[in-house]
């Protein structure tokens, strides 16, 4: 496979290194493009093959001219996520097919672009959501799809993102709704994705309530923090702040970001607690699903630890289970988790709590890219998928509309039903 590569930050790395390292011999990355020129130079760099000369990098004002001059067979993208709709409608006009970074996008009208492509081309996007592929959420589906707990009748799903996590999207270009769609779609799209696929389900109507409780400059001012600056580079209080980003000291970041600054104006240390941050970071949403299961879901953008909380009601017991990612922040320093801070009960009616062994695997996000990652690029040598984990425009489609729903449930105070949503837009996802 003939692999284009559109959007050169740091989620990129994960598809460059995998074609580059793990599957040199099946396929290759004939081109780049981005916008920033310093950026798109050291991802060609990184990718290039020895004894070649180097991989063809585009402009993103030529990524049609790279189309055609490349002949791509799949297009990568990896963009902010307000692009990923027009880099896929035109992949699939050019004749590609595309594997696209989450969010697959961000609203409605992008939604329908997509749709209305895939139909006319016939060709395929598919959305990493790689939490599907970690042993521990797939031992989540097994143990639903048994009948082990009955019929699952209601849900509660909390995640919880630290606070150094959580105010990375605070100071870069997620912060703003018209880029990301806020983190009831950005972030919130893996965890819509889980709950559609554990249930087998679909929203059907959605009630939410958000606001930004914590990331404001009143916070700022209650740490002492009045004399706060525009970005940690240039702050002068940056010294007695804990969200403190300093770009220079971490040579990934300085050399994705601080050294290529000049070529766009880009920033990515922006301050956390600016006035004109259009997102929440406290959210709670009360979804109905097409099978009449309920779920309550809570995301907080500020919490003392990482991970989640998730417990399922059923006609014969409950399912529990807990991921501790990080315990905390403790003396500036991130006290990762072990493998033993995951857990999983079963308790039954009638009978007592019985705790399940996990599986773990190595690789990040429980050891979920890996396996993702191998069904992708080496299909043949991986066993057949029984879960249909793989997702297309359809199951991308249905994780954010429940966030699309949920974003205009707050801004209006309704509860929105999702099919009337679609069917005044004219979308159909099939």
């Amino acid at each position: 496979m003939k692999l284009a590569i559109v959007g050169c930050g740091s989620r990129h790395s994960m598809f460059r290194d995998s074609v580059s390292q793990d599957y040199p011999d099946q396929h290759e990355i004939v081109a780049m493009c981005d916008n920033n020129p310093h950026r798109l130079d050291l991802a060609a760099q990184a990718a290039a093959r020895a004894g070649t000369n180097g991989i063809a990098t585009y402009d993103a004002s030529a990524f049609d001219a790279m189309i055609a001059e490349q002949k791509p067979d799949t297009v990568v993208i990896t963009t902010p996520d307000f692009l990923h709709a027009d880099y896929i409608v035109r992949a699939f006009e050019a004749g590609c097919d595309v594997i696209c970074e989450k969010p697959m996008t961000i609203d409605l009208s992008s939604l329908k672009q997509i749709t209305e492509a895939q139909k006319r081309t016939g060709r395929q996007v598919r959305v990493t959501f790689n939490y599907r592929y970690s042993p521990a959420r797939t031992q989540i589906k097994d143990i639903l799809a048994s009948g082990t707990i009955g019929e699952v009748t209601a849900v509660d799903f909390r995640w919880h993102l630290d606070r150094v996590h959580g105010a990375d999207y605070f100071r870069r270009w997620h912060r703003q709704k018209e880029n990301s769609g806020g983190l009831l779609v950005h972030k919130s799209t893996h965890h819509f994705d889980l709950l559609n696929w554990w249930l087998g389900s679909t929203p059907t109507k959605v009630t939410a309530t958000g606001r930004r409780a914590f990331y404001r400059p009143q916070t700022a001012i209650d740490m002492g923090l009045e004399a706060r600056g525009p970005r940690c580079a240039t702050c002068k209080v940056a010294n007695k702040c804990d969200f403190e980003l300093n770009l220079d000291e971490d040579a990934a970041l300085r050399a994705l970001y601080r050294e290529a600054e000049h070529e766009d104006g880009y920033f990515r240390d922006l301050c956390v607690f600016d006035e004109d941050i259009g997102i929440e970071d406290t959210m709670q949403a009360h979804i109905t699903y097409g099978s009449g299961a309920t779920a309550n879901y809570t995301l907080t953008a500020y919490s003392p630890w990482e991970g989640l909380e998730i417990r399922f009601q059923g006609t014969r017991g409950e399912l529990i289970h807990k991921h501790v990612e990080v315990h905390g922040v403790f003396g500036g320093e991130r006290a990762h988790a072990g493998k033993e801070a995951v857990w999983t009960e079963v308790h039954l009616a009638g009978k007592a709590p019985e705790q399940i062994e996990v599986p773990v695997a190595e690789g990040h996000h429980g050891g979920a890219d890996p396996v993702m990652l191998g069904y992708i690029f080496d299909p043949d040598n991986m066993e057949p998928d029984r879960y249909n984990r793989a997702s297309d425009h359809v199951a991308g489609g249905w994780s954010i509309l429940t966030g699309i729903a949920a974003n205009l449930s707050i801004e209006t105070g309704a509860t929105v039903d999702v099919q009337t949503m679609l069917d005044t837009r004219g979308i159909t996802l099939e």
